[in-house]
Parts: C-alpha cells; structure tokens; sequence
C-alpha cells in the first residue's frame, strides 16, 4: 500500500461494488434531460470542399460564436491575467478544470463563493472538463506532449506515484496539495462540477495514451462508456434535485483504431448529451492527429456543437476547422505567453525567408544501397517558382533574415535587444497599441520579470481571438480557409503541409525498407510501427486526410500512400 509518498500500489482493476456499475441503465428518454436555457444553432456552412460552419451556442451566462478558442484558467485563474483583462481581449469563454479544483481547494469551497463565474469575476460563459484527462496524465503524459513527441512509449511511468488505479468504480490517487486519498468516480466527477458551476460540463473519461495496444484501447473505450451512462444518471439525478442549468457533452474514445472510434462515435451521437467532445490518443504526430479527427468526424452527428480536447495550434485550428469543430481548448498560448514566446502572422517574416521556408527541412530519403544516380524535376521547378535550394549555413542562429519561420517567436533571445519595434505593428492588443517594445520584452524575459510573460500571452490571447475571428468572418463570407491560413502561418506550417511533409517521409521510410522484400511487407510494417499509427490520404481533400486502408487491427496504415 502506498501510505509514505515514496511508493505507489501496481495499477490493479477495481472490485465492482454495486450492481450498476458494469452494466449502468440507459436513461429511458421520457427522462432525457432537456437543457433550458442552452441552444446551439449553426449560422454559415461553408460553401466549397471543407465541413467548416460558423454557430451559436447560446448558454445561460452568454452566447459564443463558433469556432472559438477555450482559454484554460486551470486554477480558476489565467496566469498572469485577470478576467477583465481576457474580456479586453475579446475572449469569449474559458475552462477550468474539475481535477484541480477538486484537489484545491475543494468544490465546496468554490461553491460557497457562489460558483466560478462569481469567485473569478468572469462574466461569460465557462467549461469545466471532467478530470479525466488528468488521469491519462498523471500516468503517461498529455496528448499534446504526446503528439509533439516529448514523451515516448518507453519512457511513461508503469506506476506512477499519483495515480494508484484506475478500475470500474473510477479512478484513486494521492493528492499533489496534501497527500491524501482522493476517488473520481462518474458521479463524483458530475457532483464537482456541479459544484463548479460551469455552463457546460464533461463526462468522466480514461484518455489512454498512443502506445497502448487496440486491447487495452478497447477495453478503456467501452469502460469510457459506461462511466459516460453513469455520468448521464447523475446528471439527471442532480437535475431533478434543482441543480442550476448546465448542459452536458459525451466524449468519444477509440484511440487511433477506425473500428473504435465508429463504435464510440454511434454511442455518443445515441445518447442524450447537448454537445459532442472528440478525445482520446490522437496519434503520434500531428499528422496522425489530422487524420484521426478526419475520420471521427466523418462519424459526428452534426445538430450539436463539438469540441477537440487539448489541441490548439494554429494549424490544428485550421484543420480542425475544417472538418466541423467548434470550438478548441490548450494552454499553449497561455503558456508560450508566460515563458517569453509571442505568436506572430506570416507578416512577421521577410518575405525571402517565407519563400525559402519549404527547403528548410532535411533531405527524407537515404540512399542505403548505393544508388548512383537521382532524377527529379524539383530543383528546376523549384527555380521557376521563386525558390532557391541553400545550404545549412544559410540559417541564422540568431534568427534573422534567414530564419526559419514559426508561428511564433522567443523575446528572450538576443536578436531582440535593442528592437525598438512592438511585437506586431498591425496588432490591436493592448501590449502591441501601447507600444511595449521588443526590447523591453526581452529585457523582461530574459531578467525574469512577470510583467514580461503578462504582456506576452495579452498578446497571445488577443492573436487567438483575432485568428477565430478572421475564421468566422471568411466562413461567413464564403471565403476559402485556405487564403486565411496563407495570411496566418508560413510555407511549411499549413496544416496541408504537415499531412504533404508527413506523406513524403512516410514514402522514404517505404522505400527504403522496399528493399529488404519483394512484396512490400517490410516497407508496409516500417511504415506503421510506433511513431506512425495512421495514413490516410494527402490528396487536399481537407488538411487532416484520413482515407488510408484499414489495418488488421483496425487502426489506420500508411497503406494507402
């Protein structure tokens, strides 16, 4: 038993301790909740090749147009800003969450302050998630950290000291604030966030890690299930005690398998939830995660607002976008804000650099087997086009002229010192139109000042708001995305050209194990081992591709390339 902070008991399945418990009753639907005082209607669709669609949904706090970017006050709070600030910059809702809370400092005691529209003073709409997420965490990491490839299948915690186990009945953990023993159960998990107060709220849900296998993701997908009947009753309960008015999304598992995510999507599109969440592995890659979104919304009734869980990258919002998503929630741009970092538009780059960005990327194919001669139509393409091929010395350390473009930039480095001019000249913010400079950030960054961060991700929430925006208003006009993504992310960053990039090394990694067996079997295994769960199609119909054949197991292969 671990009672000392120092050792952990094995993560060993629950005992069921009531009859419910694997077999929880469907709500028969003259019981149905019927969520007075929420509405969700969709007010654009667009008119060319994407499911993009502009809404509002309508809660008892406000109203949010879609699609909107969810700000994470993870502790009732935005670090580094307060709610009046969030509002300046014309953020519509944000998200707290149900784990941390509950830990510290108690539901109860956010209750007593009058819930968390009071206690923070937001006056608008606010979502809680489930705590759920959190407990794939605490044992392997987060999804995003996962699909930018900062933890790997080898290096997650078997046993790690905060999660004890997770079974049947929910999920029991020591807590990081006093060492205690906490249980999240489905019932307690909706009696938090009740508690809470938010307008909308979350099922309780195991968020399995890539790297598992389709047994275990099958097994936690169906458990994921009945926790959501059950999270469903207790919601319904609480309700007819007179509970306040909050609406409840479903959220659909299945990890990378195209079978599981079918069978979750038809549980949750059957169940009586107001809005669809899309949860769960997403792959190893963004390029994984594109296709795996493209396939689930194929499978996503579209009479109700859906929500992508922890993703937010520029990119991601595009292609997300893009195949119906409403609304996107990370703490990327909070937390890029807070260590130096300021997202920028393509207007931020030379255009030299912009024009040279697609060529920055190493060569993907090797030559294993001494071929002695290439051909290709690239480099003399390349030059009627504008671009020049340049060598690696080309770039700059420092990042000027000849830096490579990114979404965004790092105040702290040197390049910055002495720059007199605002992060973005044409920026509306009130860190940009005060006339803060370069300078003074990086001086603030590099010298530790929390002003600095504060200015920083001011920026970075009037930048995510204004990109929802310019998203909205080219849906609404029948723009295409594709020109608001040109304006937004530089060559090599679109979401079309990380599924392009993503194809091309998966047909390197393909050719170069061809090789070893006439029939192709090596190539096709190499392709889809651990770091490339999923193919799909890179033809551009929608960034996120997601056709590829259907593996024995059901994930999605690279079989298709």
């Amino acid at each position: 038993m671990a009672t000392d902070g120092h050792a952990a008991e094995p993560l060993v399945e629950h005992k069921p301790r009531g009859p419910n418990l694997k077999n929880p009753p469907l709500l028969p639907e003259d019981q149905w909740p019927t969520y007075p005082g929420f509405n969700f209607e969709i007010l654009h669709r667009d008119q060319g090749d994407s499911d993009a669609r502009t809404g509002r949904l309508t809660t008892p706090h406000g109203v949010v147009e879609t699609p909107a970017f969810i700000f994470c006050a993870t502790k009732a709070a935005i670090k580094g800003l307060t709610m009046e600030q969030m509002k300046a910059c014309d953020t519509q809702i944000v998200l707290s969450n149900t784990y941390h809370l509950h830990v510290q400092p108690g539901s109860e005691a956010i209750r007593d302050m009058g819930g968390l529209q009071k206690a923070t003073n937001w006056r608008g709409p606010m979502l809680t998630d489930s705590g759920g997420y959190q407990i794939f965490s605490m044992g392997h990491g987060s999804v995003s950290d996962e699909i930018k490839g900062r933890r790997g299948a080898t290096d997650a915690n078997p046993n790690p000291p905060s999660l004890l186990s997770i079974g049947e009945k929910g999920a029991r953990f020591k807590s990081y604030h006093d060492g205690s023993i906490k249980q999240l159960s489905p019932e307690t998990s909706i009696q938090i966030q009740r508690d809470l107060g938010a307008d909308l709220i979350l099922v309780l849900d195991e968020c399995t890690p890539f790297h598992v296998d389709k047994e275990y993701t099958a097994a936690s997908t169906r458990r994921s299930h009945r926790w959501a009947l059950r999270s469903l009753n207790e919601f319904v309960r609480t309700a007819n005690e007179g509970a306040q008015q909050q609406a409840l999304y479903g959220i659909i598992q299945g990890g990378v398998y195209r079978d599981l995510r079918a069978e979750s999507a038809a549980f949750v599109n059957a169940q009586p939830f107001f809005g669809i969440a899309v949860g769960g592995s997403l792959g190893a890659s963004a390029a994984d995660m594109y296709r795996v979104v493209d396939m689930t919304m194929a499978m996503v009734r579209r009479d109700r607002p859906v929500h992508l869980l922890g993703i937010g990258g520029v990119a991601d919002i595009f292609n997300g976008v893009s195949h119906g998503i409403g609304t996107f929630d990370c703490v990327h741009p909070t937390r890029l804000g807070r260590h130096g970092g300021a997202l920028v538009r393509v207007r931020h780059w030379p255009k030299s650099a912009c024009s040279l960005a697609v060529q920055s990327s190493p060569p993907v194919h090797t030559n294993p087997r001494g071929i002695d001669t290439f051909d290709c139509v690239h480099p003399t393409r390349l030059g009627r086009h504008g671009g020049a091929l340049v060598r690696a010395r080309h770039w700059s350390r420092g990042g000027g002229e000849g830096q490579v473009p990114r979404a965004s930039i790092q105040l702290a480095k040197g390049q910055f010192r002495g720059d007199a001019r605002p992060v973005d000249a044409e920026c509306g913010c009130p860190t940009c139109a005060a006339g803060y400079s370069r300078a003074y950030l990086h001086h603030c960054v590099r010298a530790g000042e929390l002003v600095g961060g504060a200015l920083l991700t001011q920026h970075n929430v009037w930048t995510m708001n204004a990109l929802m925006a310019d998203v909205r208003a080219a849906i609404a006009a029948g723009t295409p995305l594709e020109q608001v993504e040109d304006h937004w992310l530089a060559p090599g960053l679109r979401s079309a050209d990380i599924v392009a990039a993503d194809a091309m090394r998966r047909g390197g990694a393909a050719a170069a194990a061809a090789g070893d067996g006439g029939d192709g079997s090596v190539a096709a295994t190499h392709a889809t081992g651990v770091a490339a769960a999923a193919g799909g199609r890179s033809d551009g119909g929608g960034a996120g591709g997601g056709s590829g054949d259907a593996a024995d197991d059901g994930s999605i292969t690279a079989a298709a390339l």
